[in-house]
């Protein structure tokens, strides 16, 4: 028997959909979902389901940004054939891109056990959640958003791509806020952190998912959960990019701060109360 069911596949894809791109934490709403659903979070096959369906997520973005990958992968081949091409930004963006991702590839590898051991729990989920809103608050006043893509360097890549550390670490933290917050830092605005942010995520989420393709359909999960899961990620991550990309042009992220302290404050209240188990 699949240790998750169409009915709940469909829920937890909604739930990657809505929450991989916006800085609120993806893999924190899907643990919560899966404590209240009783799913248990730890399970090798439940990890395994939830690095699929992000690619789902993933496959959003691709789809959305076809044009501009497409500009910044034809850049790059014309650059490897060509010195002169070398000096365009899609070009070196390209490189900056592949370095670093390096620096969450090599972590995730090193601290699988701990990332899928103790630092599952929702307890930690509930902490990162209201100390990232602290970050991403601070960050969001620091910063004077003065620069735009065109402006981005290798030290902004970099800085941003090693961000994405901190929420593999500590679930809750979320990946996309800890990438955003980091950009805000480096005085990017708001649209410009936020496309950054969706581009280093591309290789990191789509590489986590199939490295965990096998765990997922070998150790309890069936194939119709998996493809019913990815494809309603699909279908509203793509709506959640369009509409994260409108919201960020003209608000602030103080909405997202004041969702994540309610969340966060909310969890660690169920998991004193005993209606969840960490």
């Amino acid at each position: 028997m699949s240790v998750i069911n169409v009915g709940q596949a469909v829920v937890l894809g909604a739930v990657e959909g809505v929450t991989e791109f916006l800085p609120v934490s993806s893999t924190g709403h899907l643990k919560i979902a899966e404590g209240l659903m009783g799913i248990p979070v730890d399970d090798d096959a439940v990890v395994g389901f939830s690095a699929v369906i992000q690619v789902g997520a993933i496959a959003a973005v691709l789809v959305y940004f076809f044009k501009d990958i497409v500009r910044i992968v034809s850049a790059w081949f014309r650059g490897l054939r060509d010195k002169e091409e070398r000096t365009n930004h899609d070009y070196r963006f390209a490189w900056w891109v592949i370095y670093a991702t390096i620096p969450i590839v090599v972590v995730g590898l090193a601290a699988k056990p701990l990332i899928e051991g103790p630092l599952a729990s929702l307890w930690v989920v509930a902490g990162s959640l209201i100390v990232g809103s602290g970050v991403m608050w601070a960050a969001d006043q620091m910063g004077r958003h003065k620069r735009g893509e065109d402006d981005t360097s290798f030290k902004d890549a970099m800085l941003v791509g090693s961000s994405q550390i901190l929420a593999l670490l500590f679930p809750g933290f979320s990946r996309s806020g800890a990438t955003m917050s980091t950009a805000l830092i480096l005085d990017l605005d708001r649209v410009a952190a936020t496309r950054l942010s969706f581009f280093l995520g591309i290789p990191a989420l789509t590489g986590a998912g199939l490295y965990e393709l096998k765990d997922a359909l070998g150790t309890g999960v069936g194939a119709t959960p998996l493809v019913v899961g990815t494809v309603v990620s699909f279908v509203v991550a793509y709506a959640s990019i369009a509409w994260l990309l409108k919201f960020v042009a003209k608000h602030s992220f103080n909405a997202f701060v004041i969702y994540r302290l309610v969340v966060g404050a909310a969890l660690f209240a169920l998991l004193g109360a005993g209606v969840l188990d960490s």
